[in-house]
């Protein structure tokens, strides 16, 4: 494998360590072992455990825009909306992504907290470009971009808290049914 196609392979198994364990949580150990890497040789890739993060947040906020604008392409307004709401929910298969997106919110406060406020600044920048091109997409509206968000939150809370798809908590959202 080349450099280049291991740091992918890194990037992929932060996402989901960090993801189950938050930053504090993940060693660079456990990173290494599930990509079947040395440390140093993670370290020669990566010059730093916040920079593995940094790049699986990246990924994650970069990961769920490719969901969103393959669902709204060609779409805007309140059909583009829809179409990305749709498609957000299909990620509650895949929970590391949600999650993910979880942990990246609580490492920024847990960072700023410490005084430590460069995962925070990341997660913010990475946050707020998502925000944008989403307002973007669905017509500009701060209003409406912030309501979607809000949908996309419960559904990052319910994932969270681990309710499975079948739930009947789930009934509230387009195209969920109510359990049997």
């Amino acid at each position: 494998m080349s450099a280049e196609e291991r740091r992918e392979s890194v990037v992929r198994a932060a996402l989901t360590e960090f993801a189950r364990g938050g930053y504090h949580g993940t060693s660079t150990e456990a990173i290494a072992r599930r990509v079947g890497v040395s440390q140093p040789y993670l370290f020669r890739l990566f010059p730093s455990k916040q920079a593995i993060f940094a790049a699986a947040a990246e990924r994650c906020v970069e990961e769920t825009w490719r969901v969103f604008d393959e669902a709204s392409a060609g779409l805007s307004g309140e059909a583009a909306a829809e179409a990305m709401s749709t498609a957000y929910l299909g990620l509650v298969e895949n929970g590391d992504q949600l999650m993910m997106q979880m942990q990246l919110y609580v490492s920024a406060s847990a960072a700023r907290a410490a005084g430590e406020d460069e995962v925070g600044e990341t997660a913010r920048l990475l946050w707020e470009d998502l925000f944008d091109r989403v307002r973007i997409r669905i017509g500009g509206g701060m209003k409406d971009a912030t309501q979607f968000f809000a949908y996309g939150m419960l559904i990052n809370t319910l994932v969270a808290l681990g309710y499975p798809p079948d739930h009947r908590i789930w009934v509230g959202f387009d195209g969920c049914e109510p359990p049997e």
